[in-house]
C-alpha cells in the first residue's frame, strides 16, 4: 500500500467514525444554525420584536407620548404605577421606561445594548417634534441602584444553569459510566433496589448543593453589590427544587443509554431549548408572545423566574407558588419515569 493510499483509507475512516456519532454532526452542523434561529428571532428588530419602552402612568397624554407611538423601531407599554415598571425594566421585559413628568425622564441601563439603543431611539423620536417654549425636554436617569442592573438579573439566571448543568451531568454522566463499565452489571447480584440506588445519586447532588449556590450567591452579593431581598429559607427550598428537578432529569435521560457518548447527545439535546430561550442572559419577553406560555413551562424558566422574584424583589411564598409547582411536578414524574425504565444492563 503507498502511502497515499494509507492516507486515504485512514481519512475514510476517521470521517465514517465521525458520521456514526450523531451528536458530533448535530453540534458541528446543527447548533450553529439553530443558535443563529433563535438569537435572529429574540433580537429582531422588526414589528413586536422593537425595543420595548415603557410609558408611566398608563393615562400620560403628553403630545410627547402620541410621539414615541409614530416612531419606527419603538413598541410603547403603558403601566398603571411606576413600581410595576420599574421590575419589569429589572427583569428585562423592557428596554427602557419613560415617566411622565413636566419634563419627560427616560429611564436606562446602558450597561444593556438595547438600553443604549431605546435611548436614542426615543431621543430621536421626540427630537422631532417642532421646538417651541413649550416642547419637552426629556431627562436622562441612568440606572445604577442595585436590584436594577443587567448583573443583578444575570447571577439568579446563572446560578440556575449551573443547577440544570450540575444535575443533569452529575447525575446522568455518572451513572451511564458505570453502565459502560459493566460495574451496574455487578449490581444485579445485590439485594440492592433500584428505588435506593437512584435516590442516592440525586442526595449526593444535593450535598454538593450548598457548597455550589453558596459560592455564586457570596460572589454576587458581596463582590458584586447583588441585592438579596426574600427569605434566605425560601430561596434555599427553591434551589433544592430546581436540584431534585435537574437530577431527576439526568436520571431519566441515562435509565437506557449505553454509552458516554450517547448520553452526552441526549443531554445536551435536553439543555438545549432550556439555554436558548429560558432567560439566562436576556429576557425571554424578547421571543413572540405566542411563545411565552411554552417557555413559561420549561424548568430552568420556572427555576430562573423564582430566583429572580425572590433575590430581587422579596417575594413571598404565594408569589413563586407556580414557579415550585412546576418544579415539583417535574421532579416526580421524572423520577418515577426513571424507576420504571432504568435498566442496569
Amino acid at each position: 500500500m503507498s502511502r497515499f493510499d494509507e492516507l486515504r483509507q485512514l481519512t475514510r475512516m476517521r470521517l465514517l467514525q465521525f458520521v456514526r456519532e450523531p451528536e458530533a454532526v448535530f453540534w458541528t452542523f446543527a447548533f450553529p444554525v439553530l443558535l443563529a434561529l433563535v438569537l435572529g428571532v429574540a433580537f429582531s428588530n422588526r414589528g413586536s420584536q422593537d425595543v420595548r419602552v415603557g410609558v408611566v402612568p398608563v393615562s400620560a397624554t403628553a403630545p410627547w407620548v402620541a410621539s414615541l407611538q409614530r416612531a419606527e423601531g419603538i413598541q410603547v407599554v403603558f403601566f398603571e404605577d411606576i413600581a410595576s415598571a420599574r421590575n419589569k425594566l429589572r427583569s428585562g421585559g423592557l428596554s427602557a421606561l419613560v415617566e411622565d413628568r413636566e419634563r419627560p425622564l427616560l429611564h436606562f441601563d446602558p450597561s444593556r445594548p438595547e438600553g443604549e439603543l431605546a435611548r436614542l431611539r426615543v431621543e430621536q423620536a421626540l427630537q422631532r417634534e417642532p421646538k417651541g417654549d413649550d416642547a419637552p425636554a426629556i431627562q436622562v436617569k441612568v440606572i445604577t441602584e442595585t436590584g436594577a442592573r443587567y448583573i443583578d438579573f444575570l447571577i439568579p439566571g446563572l446560578l440556575g444553569m449551573n443547577l440544570m448543568a450540575t444535575g443533569i451531568w452529575g447525575s446522568g454522566f455518572g451513572i451511564v459510566d458505570m453502565r459502560q463499565k459493566k460495574l451496574l452489571k455487578l449490581f444485579t447480584v445485590t439485594p440492592m433496589r433500584r428505588s435506593a440506588f437512584l435516590a442516592a445519586q440525586i442526595l449526593s447532588r444535593l450535598i454538593f448543593l450548598v457548597a455550589e449556590v453558596g459560592i455564586i450567591v457570596a460572589f454576587g452579593v458581596f463582590l458584586l453589590s447583588v441585592p438579596f431581598h426574600g427569605s434566605v429559607f425560601l430561596f434555599a427550598m427553591h434551589c433544592i427544587l430546581g436540584a431534585l428537578c435537574f437530577s431527576g432529569i439526568g436520571l431519566l435521560v441515562s435509565s437506557r443509554a449505553r454509552t458516554v457518548e450517547g448520553v452526552s447527545g441526549i443531554m445536551n439535546f435536553v439543555m438545549l431549548p432550556m439555554w436558548l430561550f429560558s432567560g439566562v442572559f436576556f429576557s425571554y419577553e424578547r421571543f413572540p408572545e405566542a411563545f411565552h406560555p411554552l417557555i413559561q413551562l420549561l424548568p430552568l424558566t420556572a427555576l430562573n423566574d423564582g430566583l429572580r422574584r425572590i433575590m430581587l424583589e422579596g417575594e413571598t411564598l404565594g408569589g413563586v407558588a407556580v414557579e415550585m409547582a412546576n418544579l415539583s411536578v417535574c421532579t416526580a414524574v421524572t423520577f418515577v419515569l426513571a424507576l420504571k425504565l432504568f435498566r442496569w444492563r
